[in-house]
């Protein structure tokens, strides 16, 4: 994947696609190549079975820094006072260029951290792919209430 030379947003959107069809049919497996595109969710040596490959989401004139957006529906913007904002998303559903996220917010019970390090939101958003240059793919994990 992403070994053409283009400029239209096939590189994420093929990467994208790949996440949400693991993700629709998430089975956990142990031995596993750490990148984006590998063709099965795997959750190390934990019982839960993965159902999330988190993301990190940067954009073309971000200057590095990650895409973010309020875990929940509200008016206010990401660095508005009392705004909670994360980094970290789920895709949900991809068509052609255009993908739809969930923000993952971090686990507020900390003993569970270590298992299930993000919670779900009822925040989404929908994101031109044209406009992402880079995608981070975090470790394999459950998301409860997905």
């Amino acid at each position: 994947m992403c070994n053409n030379e283009n400029t239209d947003c096939r590189c994420i959107s093929e990467i994208l696609t790949v996440i949400c069809v693991l993700q629709q049919n998430a089975t956990c497996n142990e031995a596993c190549l750490d990148t984006c595109d590998r063709g099965f969710l795997g959750c190390g040596t934990t019982s839960i079975n993965c159902n999330t490959r988190p993301i990190m989401l940067y954009t073309c004139c971000g200057n590095g820094t990650p895409w973010t957006m309020p875990t929940t529906k509200t008016d206010g913007t990401c660095g508005d006072d009392g705004v909670t904002c994360s980094s970290v998303f789920r895709i949900e559903k991809i068509d052609g260029c255009c993908a739809t996220f969930r923000v993952l917010a971090p686990n507020p019970d900390t003993t569970e951290v270590a298992v299930i390090p993000y919670v779900a939101t009822n925040s989404f958003f929908t994101m031109n792919l044209n406009c992402v240059c880079t995608l981070r793919c975090l470790q394999d994990t459950f998301v409860e209430c997905i």
